[in-house]
């Protein structure tokens, strides 16, 4: 998830195959979810008609959901990662260079999805576990998770006002992002 959640942030071509059609569109609709203050601007389509397959070879960015059946046409997608929802496989292609969060953010996000998902997991390995540790219900979990996102963006973006230079020049001050800062 962490994968494709960077390769949607970076602007890399992302492809989900299933041969559940409620399976794409969720998978589609939760990455779009988890990058919630930011909007995604490229092409978004759940699910791919069939009629439309040459959408694929597009070079811009985008999030398609594509039926399981049509995995052959695929494979010939040499710039494209592609997500199988049945399979539980994310397949990075070697030309694709997805850039991963700073060091310190992918592990504290990691370890805080998996006290989610998996509170058990987290503190097996304790000489003396925590007695209250039980999974969440579905519809918390969810909010859970949104949290740890949301927490990783303010992470992310904090200080971001260092950036911000106001040219005085015009008579209405003008605000620019500075790039190299």
């Amino acid at each position: 998830v962490l994968h494709l959640f960077c390769a949607a942030l970076t602007e890399h071509k992302i492809l989900f195959l299933s041969s559940s059609y409620q399976r794409l569109t969720d998978a589609c609709r939760a990455l779009l979810a988890l990058m919630f203050p930011l909007k995604y601007s490229f092409t978004y389509v759940p699910i791919l008609p069939a009629q439309l397959l040459e959408v694929l070879s597009t070079p811009t960015p985008f999030i398609i959901g594509v039926h399981s059946i049509f995995q052959s046409e695929t494979q010939e997608l040499l710039d494209v990662v592609i997500a199988d929802l049945d399979g539980g496989t994310v397949s990075v292609p070697e030309c694709v260079h997805i850039s991963l969060l700073p060091e310190p953010l992918l592990q504290q996000t990691r370890e805080a999805l998996s006290m989610v998902l998996d509170p058990e997991l987290e503190v097996a390995d304790l000489a003396f576990p925590p007695s209250t540790i039980s999974a969440s219900s579905l519809k918390m979990q969810d909010k859970e998770i949104r949290a740890v996102f949301l927490r990783l963006f303010a992470q992310l973006l904090q200080g971001y006002r260092w950036c911000l230079h106001i040219i005085r020049i015009h008579p209405e001050p003008v605000i620019r992002f500075h790039k190299v800062s």
